[in-house]
């Protein structure tokens, strides 16, 4: 299964990705309209640090996912079919058990606000929204052995060439 992988190297801290984040999960789906939504759109992926030290931060779909072990109600949950940990946001009461086991800081809550945020791979589209945004290719959705694979070509080159 793919899941948005992350060339830190690359990352100029632009935060296209958090805007495309946003606009893709807006009830308008374009930029003009999503602006002046009541409720304001909101991304599920964070650029922290800026220039070379940016780092894009995002829920990372771990195996031995922490959140979903701690959701009480179980609107924490793996989908079966794709490997992505999504929330039910009907089943959430608001504890804010899975935004505190997240080790990445992937899960957030608006001020005031009892209903998580998180990323869920944008299920409707066949490249998530902020890898498509992304203009230096440090967001990429690829499978774990393509990621493996590229950074053992990434090392061979390094060492290899002055």
């Amino acid at each position: 299964m793919k899941e948005v992988q992350i060339d830190v190297g690359k990352c100029l801290g632009c935060k296209s990705c958090e805007m495309a984040c946003a606009v893709s999960h807006s009830l308008s789906q374009e930029l003009f309209g999503a602006i002046f939504e009541d409720t304001p759109p909101r991304k599920r992926i964070y650029v922290q640090g800026v220039g070379a030290a940016a780092v894009p931060v995002n829920c990372r779909h771990c195996e031995e996912a922490g959140c979903v072990g701690v959701c009480p109600t179980g609107a924490m949950y793996r989908d079966e079919r794709t490997g992505a940990v999504l929330h039910n946001r009907d089943r959430c009461i608001g504890c804010g058990f899975c935004e505190l086991a997240c080790p990445f800081g992937a899960i957030t809550r608006l001020p005031g606000s009892k209903v998580v945020a998180k990323c869920d791979r944008c299920p409707d589209r066949e490249v998530p929204a902020c890898v498509d945004a992304c203009p230096t290719g440090a967001l990429l959705f690829i499978t774990p052995e393509e990621a493996q694979r590229r950074k053992r070509l990434q090392l061979a080159r390094q060492m290899c060439l002055p």
